[in-house]
């Protein structure tokens, strides 16, 4: 098993999909891979699919498709929404307009707790830290995690959910994918707010933060089917 990293870094990419079906077929089609590891969020109501994007400027990362299960009861209490703005109908419209779409990312900390308390002293409310598991074929995979009631991914995705991993992590059991991730870049008006949450977590020198006047979160890859660049796409 792979010795699980204690600094900071990119752990992985979130993609909403309106179904799964859908969204591989947009990876087949758009990165030129098919992900077949994956399951279930009970906790949720959600399913995904993922990926290894692990290279020498990320070297444990992932791609996750996910998508809400329509036949899975989530476990969360009532009037708690699913993680990653998946409950919101602007964007759930955008994915059935454009189809699947990068909308998020996740940062894997050592100290979730830790992290979350730097984070609130620059008045940024990143959520409670709850425990969450999924089953794999490979074991159970068990991780913490920060989510908000309400939902909220936080300044237009661009500000990463908190993940702490247990004992195992999905790129332990993840084949090398023909994909890597080159360069995540974060684009945001309130660039300096994100620039000073990035760095209390401890990921300002893992990604890339620029002002602009429109958010926008952008992932370079290389893949099968040459340089690829995915994109955020925000309202108008």
């Amino acid at each position: 098993m792979t010795t699980i990293a204690n600094a900071p870094c990119v752990d992985h990419l979130v993609v909403l999909a309106a179904d799964l079906a859908s969204g591989l077929a947009w990876c087949e089609r758009t990165l030129g891979v098919t992900p077949t590891a994956g399951g279930e969020h009970p906790l949720m109501g959600t399913h995904n699919r993922i990926f290894n994007i692990s290279g020498p400027a990320h070297p444990r990362a992932y791609l996750e498709i996910i998508a809400i299960n329509s036949i899975a009861t989530p476990a969360i209490p009532a009037g708690a929404r699913r993680w990653f703005d998946m409950d919101d109908a602007a964007l759930q419209q955008q994915v059935v307009q454009h189809g699947p779409q990068l909308i998020h990312w996740v940062a894997s900390v050592p100290d979730v707790a830790e992290r979350c308390t730097a984070l609130a002293a620059l008045d940024v409310e990143r959520g409670a830290v709850i425990t969450a598991s999924r089953p794999t074929p490979n074991g159970l995979l068990q991780w913490q995690i920060t989510v908000r009631s309400d939902g909220l991914r936080l300044m237009d995705g661009c500000l990463p959910t908190l993940i702490q991993w247990g004992p195992v992590h999905p790129c332990d059991s993840l084949p090398a994918s023909g994909v890597q991730l080159q360069r995540l870049t974060l684009q945001h008006p309130q660039a300096a707010t994100l620039q000073a949450a990035c760095q209390a977590i401890g990921t300002a020198g893992h990604v890339v933060i620029a002002a602009r006047d429109a958010p926008n979160l952008t992932a370079q890859l290389i893949t099968p089917l040459g340089p690829v660049t995915l994109a955020s796409r925000t309202p108008e």
